[in-house]
């Protein structure tokens, strides 16, 4: 009797949690197959923390291989599905084709950088979605304040040291907080011209800084930038995009040479090709994870349109912490549909949330407490120790190192501004010199 084939494409929060949930269940009984570009799985909320010096790069990733037994990873990124044949095509790290058969399937794509059409955005500003960038962008300040430290026109001192982060929900937040620590930390390395100091600029269409959060944490999160002296300004956006800096919607015109871009995420373009009905660029699964018409073909995490059943008729937010749970009932009603088990519907309250916003500062509502303070602090950095599936001594150790060592602020020049462009469809992976590859559906991470 053949072993029944799993193929698990994407290896993000939700592919991750699928493939160890379904290896646990099964024991070996099954072929299961992970494609992934990476071979880790990256641990996302902590990527503003490489950004910034506090972790080393590896900190926030868990191999898959050394922790994912009987799952055999297969490198490259997918970029066809059959539904017919059962298969799924892809392309290797060194060009080379394949295809995969598979008698059960979980698409795990995830999201990619939300592109919005302002003028020079794709030319001058970099996202911050995959390892590439986080190491590019730290690289990229710490030149810009050595640079500024050594420049002999004001002018060109200050817009070395202007920073301009567009979105203000996690990921730019966090960018953001982290960030004007770094910069204060490089400033004590390298003096600037009287009266310069480093500025960071937080913008959102938005009324408030995170808002798709409770109230408080919104409060708490805007009350800590702005006493650091982060210029948070809300009901703003970017209208154009220059070398020379951003012309905000307001009229103003501020001189920088780093723009961040932070807005957001869209599905993986992947699932909108495979000829299944979408929502808002998501596929439509029904409450056990299964696409409508396709018991065989499973989809969580953000490219997953997955029924909220505590709100009837919407559908679960583009966040880890559903995909990390999705996965969890993936790989469970996977194995059900194998005989292992019986299947069960996706249900997940958020039980709190938690932001990073440096040093011994967070806002965090655990079970509906809001938090601030160090005691928030130490809620977060637990619950991210708790949260990775490995790693955690070493990013322990790296946090104690931050604590009691100055930052180590040297450029290693690993990742060039030309590898890591903005409109991607692969953030996990740095572009290799040579002709420009089709990028039209490259698999992503998880969110």
């Amino acid at each position: 009797m053949s072993r029944s084939r799993v193929v698990i494409v994407g290896a993000g929060f939700a592919g991750y949690r699928t493939a160890r949930t379904l290896s646990r269940l099964t024991r070996g009984t099954t072929d299961i197959t992970l494609l992934n570009p990476t071979d880790y799985f990256l641990y996302l909320p902590l990527l503003p923390q490489v950004a910034a010096g506090v972790l080393e790069p590896r900190r926030a990733t868990v191999s898959l291989s050394g922790t994912l037994p009987h799952v055999r990873l297969v490198l490259g990124v997918a970029d066809g599905i059959d539904l017919d044949r059962r298969t799924v095509r892809y392309e290797g790290p060194e060009g080379e084709r394949g295809e995969l058969a598979y008698d059960r399937l979980v698409l795990a794509v995830g999201s990619v950088n939300k592109l919005l059409p302002v003028p020079g955005v794709a030319e001058h500003a970099h996202g911050f979605r995959g390892l590439p960038e986080a190491l590019y962008l730290r690289d990229h300040i710490t030149r810009q304040m050595e640079l500024a430290a050594i420049a002999q026109d004001p002018a060109t001192c200050r817009a070395r040291t202007t920073f301009v982060v567009v979105g203000a929900g996690y990921t730019g937040t966090e960018v953001a907080a982290q960030g004007q620590l770094f910069t204060d930390a490089l400033v004590r390395r390298h003096p600037l011209r009287k009266g310069i100091q480093p500025r960071w600029m937080l913008l959102d269409l938005a009324p408030r800084v995170l808002p798709e959060l409770d109230r408080r944490l919104s409060d708490t999160a805007d009350r800590v930038l702005r006493t650091r002296g982060v210029d948070v300004r809300t009901r703003t956006s970017v209208k154009e995009a220059t070398r020379d800096g951003v012309l905000l919607d307001d009229g103003d015109f501020v001189d920088t040479r780093t723009l961040i871009w932070c807005v957001g995420v869209r599905p993986d373009p992947l699932v909108g090709d495979i000829g299944r009905p979408l929502e808002r660029g998501r596929l439509l699964v029904d409450p056990f994870l299964n696409v409508p018409g396709h018991l065989d073909v499973f989809a969580c995490g953000d490219a997953a349109a997955v029924p909220d059943l505590y709100n009837p008729g919407q559908y679960t937010t583009m966040t880890a912490q559903h995909a990390w749970r999705q996965g969890k009932v993936a790989g469970r009603n996977v194995a059900a549909s194998l005989g292992m088990g019986e299947r069960r519907p996706y249900r997940h309250r958020p039980v709190g949330f938690t932001v990073d916003l440096g040093g011994v500062k967070a806002a965090a509502n655990p079970f509906g407490i809001p938090l601030s303070g160090p005691l928030a602090g130490a809620v977060t950095r637990g619950y991210h120790l708790a949260a990775m599936p490995g790693n955690r001594v070493r990013v322990a150790a790296d946090w104690l190192l931050d604590a009691v060592l100055p930052r180590q602020a040297v450029q290693l020049g690993l990742v060039r501004s030309w590898s890591v462009p903005l409109d991607t469809a692969s953030p996990e992976l740095a572009r290799l010199p040579g002709p420009p590859r089709e990028e039209s559906h490259d698999h992503h991470e998880d969110t």
